[in-house]
């Protein structure tokens, strides 16, 4: 049965989704999955991803090879072209193959009529490639963001900008974090080298490895018995800023899917961990990396702006918010950020994140610390909004992360680093 399916037409129907009804590519993608072989699934997951990550040009070339824009019942068959094109540029499959299955993907999502249409723009595509891509590399879409986005980067950061694009465009390299309660970094290291296998340990982050080619999980040392949990470098420097120690309370906020929630207990088994989220769905997954590490925190489904609904008066030695943000610093990761946000996202994101911040900061112990944390690069959720922060807060004190005349600290993304990220520390006086 699951040999019969088309992989082509699922990653139509997946993109559809996604570009045209605004749904998640991680809530969208697993349920098509399920209907494939375990060796088809890389390779669906492939062409979802890559379409996504190159939309704008592969829009582009259908626009200058078909006359009609394909509306209505018929979009479907839009993003199955588009993966046909992405197939004959990306990947190695042989192109009498990618158009061989892309065009019976049309008998699989009921629009045989189609077969020709799709055959006759691949085709057109083969035989005006490179003069078609020529023009295409000329314009703006070659940066495969939106205008939006482009805007905020370029005023953003002025000579880094092309940068950031350029590694928002790329495939993420895979981190890996040491559990410290089992070995020390460079002793799971030997492990790995001993079964033929090549990282890099990150300079500033103590836990921090990167593969030098991404494996399958179940090839890592140890994964099943909690040696070793794959998250971004980035990510695992805030847990290094919070310093969390045993016996105290901590808090943190935002917690799905708990990587940050178990990287406190590896770093304090002995802290009192609560962990609180708003979305019931994610997090269950705390839930789950919880029980994979064997680890005890107490977990919460709760507003971060209302804090006496699912904490009382209870005070925190330390807090981790991992504020929700635009995710700008993770689209290499997540290619479907770029379609799915907007512009005007950002104001109400900031908004909320102010009020996070305002709502959760008088539960923080005098002495106490907070780390602010999002996976953004955009400075009005990040430096601006510390800045504004500390001027509403005279009594909160910026350590470790920037000057109080420029906020934090910006991980922005590269190659051979981690994601996106920002940081900010602060002391309650």
């Amino acid at each position: 049965m699951k040999k019969t399916i088309n992989l082509r037409s699922l990653a139509a129907q997946a993109l559809e989704q996604v570009v045209e009804k605004g749904q998640s590519l991680s809530a969208v993608l697993p349920p098509l999955q399920q209907k494939v072989s375990d060796k088809d699934k890389a390779l669906l997951q492939e062409l979802c991803f890559g379409v996504l990550r190159t939309l704008p040009r592969l829009e582009w070339l259908v626009g200058q090879l078909m006359s009609r824009k394909m509306t209505g019942k018929q979009r479907t068959v839009h993003y199955l072209i588009l993966v046909g094109i992405y197939q004959l540029l990306y990947t190695r499959i042989p192109p009498h193959a990618a158009l061989a299955e892309t065009v019976e993907g049309a008998v699989a999502i009921k629009r045989p009529a189609f077969k020709g249409v799709i055959n006759g723009v691949l085709r057109q595509f083969q035989r005006q490639q490179d003069a078609l891509l020529a023009e295409a590399d000329s314009q703006e879409i070659r940066f495969l963001h939106p205008g939006w986005l482009l805007k905020r980067l370029r005023a953003a950061y002025p000579t880094q900008w092309e940068a950031v694009v350029e590694a928002n465009n790329q495939r993420p390299p895979m981190w890996l974090r040491v559990n410290r309660q089992h070995h020390t970094r460079d002793a799971w290291l030997a492990l790995l080298n001993d079964a033929g296998h090549v990282a890099y340990p990150h300079p500033d982050y103590s836990d921090a490895l990167r593969l030098e080619s991404p494996l399958p999980v179940h090839q890592l040392p140890g994964f099943d018995q909690g040696w070793v949990t794959v998250q971004d470098a980035s990510a695992q420097g805030c847990v290094d800023l919070l310093d969390p120690q045993n016996g105290e309370e901590i808090l943190d906020l935002c917690a799905a899917p708990g990587g940050k929630t178990t990287h406190i207990l590896e770093a304090a088994p002995g802290a009192n961990v609560l962990a609180v989220d708003v979305d019931p769905q994610r997090l269950r997954r705390v839930s789950e990396n919880l029980a994979r590490l064997q680890m005890q925190a107490e977990v919460k489904c709760g507003d971060g702006r209302y804090p006496q609904q699912w904490c009382g008066d209870r005070l925190f030695d330390r807090i981790l918010l991992d504020a929700p943000c635009s995710a700008t610093g993770v689209i290499r990761r997540h290619p479907d950020i770029k379609w799915l946000r907007r512009d005007t996202d950002i104001a109400d994101l900031a908004q909320l994140q102010g009020e996070i911040l305002d709502a959760i900061w008088p539960r923080l112990k005098t002495g106490g610390t907070l780390v602010y944390a999002t996976c953004s690069v955009l400075p009005d959720e990040n430096s601006q909004q510390i800045a504004a922060f500390l001027a509403r807060h005279p009594e909160a004190t910026l350590v470790e992360t920037g000057t109080p005349e420029q906020p934090g600290r910006q991980n922005l993304p590269a190659a051979e680093e981690g994601d996106g990220f920002f940081y900010a520390k602060l002391i309650k006086g």
